[in-house]
């Protein structure tokens, strides 16, 4: 079985695994790990002739957003994420500095897991990941010669746009999303949902994407009080499980599934899985394929940490000092996402989006301008405000100066008191 090295993104502190012979890959805990250790990149198999390389991001942080995460850390940026890509040793800042040291043989895996906007990927910290930067760090890495194939899948509100139009098909990368570049994702596991959470968690779990490929690869999971035998990775091909994880994301209503998306280089989807995923010896001779469970109810993602608040407050004794401080959290939340819709209508958000198959926009640093100009005068665009997105983009595609959105950013939002929705608080989302 081909070695593992996995650079956990999720906390930059990369998590080890090395897999000897036919024994599964360890995976370690970054609280697990001597930051002293060597971290040589394991050798190729005979049997492969591979490494294979995964990074694991998570996008956001708080228990609201548990459903994006394993592990957190201030390290998740923007800036580390791509350095850990690239093989950058040097320009990780903070955690083991472990880095994907592929070779021109190598498989690299990347699953992110964040909120989404038109042309834009969250992070924990600021700034956002936009599109027009991850397809350059992908095509200097196509650049270096230093792997073989790679396979990206991405769980985001829009996570289409962040390679619709854009997405080269030469750079031997497959990619699936969610999300098509203009529709929500979703999140399930939710409380009061079928199915739903166990009673002592009081937020969303996961989104249906996510745990369809998870809950597909695994050899045994265990789902809702129930053990679903699922498929044999060194069998199962990458055009399979996209097929599944295709079918079990769409909702049958049309309202509350999304289109599960596919962009780059299609040539090598017969390739099977396990040579990105791993591989559970015991599964080997696993013949059976049981359907996955059904997915009944869904929320918005936008709409999860809501929820999450609402729970909490409703736990809570009446008239409490933690019940009213999170009844003036929830009313405060609702408020600036009020004042955010208002705003930009009043900007005077263009509504005509460009046609399917082309990039949310052009000019990409006129893009984070525009954000930097709008958050400077209204307060952080916040996870919830990153739906306005294709608005800025419009305004670039439409010729409007910066000089311009400053102008019309004072208007709209003068006098205002962001408070700690300040960008000086939050950070620049650009």
């Amino acid at each position: 079985m081909a070695r593992w090295w996995v650079c956990g993104l999720l906390s930059l502190l990369a998590v080890a695994a090395a897999a000897e012979g036919n024994a599964e890959p360890l995976i370690r805990l970054p609280t697990q790990q001597n930051e002293h250790d060597a971290a040589p990149a394991p050798a190729p198999s005979a049997e492969e002739g591979v490494t294979r390389w995964a990074v694991l991001v998570a996008g956001s942080s708080g228990y609201d957003n548990y459903r994006h995460q394993d592990y957190t850390g201030d390290q998740v940026t923007t800036k580390n994420f791509f350095a850990v890509l690239l093989g950058n040793k040097t320009a990780v800042t903070g955690g083991s500095r472990k880095v994907i040291n592929s070779k021109p043989n190598d498989h690299i895996f990347i699953y992110c897991a964040d909120h989404g906007s038109p042309g834009s990927l969250g992070m924990p910290n600021l700034p956002w990941l936009y599109a027009g930067d991850f397809i350059k760090v992908l095509r200097e890495k196509h650049a270096s010669k230093s792997y073989s194939k790679m396979v990206i899948y991405v769980e985001a509100c829009e996570s289409g746009s962040m390679f619709e139009g854009i997405m080269p098909q030469d750079l031997n990368i497959y990619v699936t999303t969610a999300a098509n570049a203009v529709e929500s994702s979703w999140g399930t596991y939710c409380p009061g949902l079928n199915p739903s959470p166990p009673p002592e968690y009081i937020t969303c779990l996961g989104d249906p994407y996510s745990v369809s490929w998870m809950e597909n690869r695994k050899a045994s999971s265990q789902i809702h009080y129930a053990i679903y035998e699922t498929h044999n990775l060194k069998k199962e091909t990458i055009k399979d499980q996209y097929e599944v994880v295709k079918n079990r994301t769409a909702s049958s209503d049309n309202i509350t599934g999304s289109h599960v998306m596919e962009y780059g280089d299609k040539t090598f989807k017969d390739d099977k899985l396990f040579l990105y995923q791993g591989f559970d010896p015991a599964n080997a001779n696993n013949t059976t394929r049981v359907p996955l469970p059904g997915l009944e109810g869904a929320v918005n993602q936008r709409d999860a940490d809501i929820i999450f608040m609402w729970k909490r407050y409703e736990q809570l004794n009446g008239g409490s000092e933690d019940k009213l401080r999170i009844l003036k959290e929830i009313k405060e939340t609702v408020a600036q996402r009020v004042h955010l819709d208002s705003r930009i209508d009043f900007i005077g958000k263009l509504e005509a989006p460009r046609s399917s198959g082309q990039p949310v926009v052009d000019d990409w640093d006129c893009l984070k301008r525009m954000v930097r100009v709008f958050e400077s005068h209204c307060g952080s665009l916040t996870p919830y405000g990153m739906k306005h997105m294709r608005a800025f983009a419009n305004l670039c595609n439409n010729g409007v100066s910066e000089a311009e959105m400053k102008e019309a950013s004072i208007g709209a939002c003068g006098g205002y008191n962001s408070a700690k929705w300040s960008p000086l608080v939050l950070g620049y989302s650009a």
